[in-house]
């Protein structure tokens, strides 16, 4: 089996959800793979092994209700920022960024953060 790259990998990666292909995950994600996801607030669930990961995101990329649009990808060495809105089909959106580390050719963590509504810190007068 090939072992990819992890900038290959987050192509891959980012086309499934804009494809919306749950196919190409299938050797995306280690055995070992650790998710943290958005919600629910503050500290989103996390979700351990590749079953779990798997199907996670082979849902979402199979909805062709919601979108991911990626926004940027920077990978440095074994880990990967990509900054992404997703789309809502009432029109709504959210932005937000998953972290990911790659080893060994797969997924091992992907954690990810969301602007959600709420108030902001006050600005010192």
């Amino acid at each position: 089996m090939e072992q990819l790259d992890t900038a290959e990998i987050m192509r891959r990666f980012n086309r499934a959800f804009e494809e919306h292909n749950p196919a190409i995950f299938e050797n995306l994600v280690a055995p070992d793979c650790v998710m943290e996801s958005i919600q629910p607030a503050p500290n989103g669930t996390r979700y351990e092994g590749r079953d779990v990961n798997l199907a996670f995101w082979q849902a979402m990329a199979a909805d062709r209700v919601n979108r991911f649009e990626v926004e940027d990808t920077v990978v440095m060495d074994d880990r990967a920022n990509i900054r992404w809105r997703f789309h809502f089909g009432d029109g709504g959106s959210v932005r937000g960024v998953s972290l990911i580390r790659v080893r060994n050719g797969r997924i091992v963590e992907a954690l990810a953060y969301a602007k959600t509504p709420g108030q902001s810190a006050p600005l010192p007068e």
